[in-house]
């Protein structure tokens, strides 16, 4: 465990002290997490852009990297999710990241002494209890930093870092099968909040539409949607209780070319299914507003099966032309 000491909160204040200057990486394991893929972004990021926007947050990858790299500094940031919980979690680290650190180092001692049964009954016992009880009309759920604490310590000791939920909207993953999970990280949380609160950095709760009211000519979006299963077995596309299905597909087809249309630079990721190639490597509405489809290797970790994790080629959908030194 990291000695507290260093990064203790200052007096009068509810968070930790400003961290050393180190890459400051997810916060979160995520389903189509997009560190791996990293190599294969960078080479679009633009030059110059004006705002940055995801349209699905995530892990914030994208965001992450950007921020560690100092590309970020003097542009506004829009990070959109339609998860509840992901939106609360992250205003809990940014505002409260003392707690949460506090918090989740008491979930990683009783962990330690029985994991298993500590993790059932911390997920159906009051992780899922009180997510009910803090949810609001609007949808949104008002997290505290045990709140954030339990879905991070969920988080890394559930089966594969998922986060999925049933049709009532409760969180179900069965436990993972770590020996020693690393479940607190003081460090990371203070580089998390950091991030998160630099001045014109927002979090929205929201689906990806919402961008609209947004993206302007010259801002950068990072669009990292669910992707669309390669199979009728393959499913990655339950992260909330609604399912991200072909529709949902066509409608972003429909943002994205809107938003090239608008003069921002666009950057997205998804699978190489027959459904997403139809969408954009062979439409001529995609190609219109500017939009290629390249195809790019990278490796799928999250399976039941392990024989069936590996290299797959994935999509990268934009408009940005790479340097010329970067396109070989």
């Amino acid at each position: 465990m990291v000695n507290s000491a260093k990064f203790m909160a200052s007096r009068g204040s509810n968070q930790l002290t400003k961290p050393p200057t180190r890459q400051s990486g997810p916060l979160l394991k995520w389903a189509g997490g997009k560190r791996q893929l990293l190599p294969h972004l960078r080479r679009f990021y633009p030059p110059a852009f004006n705002r940055y926007i995801e349209p699905f947050c995530g892990s914030g990858a994208v965001f992450f990297d950007l921020h560690a790299a100092g590309r970020l500094r003097g542009h506004d940031v829009v990070l959109i999710d339609s998860n509840a919980d992901l939106i609360g979690c992250y205003e809990m680290v940014r505002d409260a990241c003392e707690g949460v650190a506090c918090a989740l180092e008491r979930l990683a001692a009783a962990h330690a002494a029985d994991g298993r049964a500590h993790y059932y009954a911390i997920r159906d016992g009051r992780f899922n209890p009180l997510r009910n009880e803090r949810r609001q009309a609007d949808g949104r759920i008002a997290y505290t930093p045990e709140l954030a604490a339990m879905l991070i310590y969920l988080n890394r000791t559930g089966f594969n870092g998922l986060f999925r939920l049933n049709a009532s909207g409760g969180f179900n993953v069965p436990a993972g099968r770590y020996p020693r999970p690393a479940i607190v990280n003081r460090e990371k949380l203070a580089r998390v909040a950091d991030a998160l609160s630099r001045p014109g950095v927002r979090l929205v709760l929201g689906s990806f539409e919402s961008a609209r009211g947004v993206a302007e000519a010259g801002d950068f979006l990072y669009v990292d949607p669910p992707y669309a299963p390669l199979s009728r077995t393959a499913s990655f596309t339950s992260y909330t209780a609604a399912r991200f299905g072909g529709e949902d597909q066509a409608r972003l087809q429909q943002f994205v070319i809107d938003v090239a249309g608008r003069g921002c630079h666009v950057l997205l990721s998804n699978s190489t299914a027959p459904a997403i190639a139809a969408l954009y490597e062979t439409n001529g509405d995609a190609r219109a507003a500017g939009l290629r489809a390249l195809r790019v290797p990278a490796r799928r970790a999250i399976n039941s099966n392990a024989s069936r994790r590996g290299a797959v080629d994935e999509f990268l959908v934009t408009n940005i032309q790479a340097p010329a030194s970067q396109t070989s």
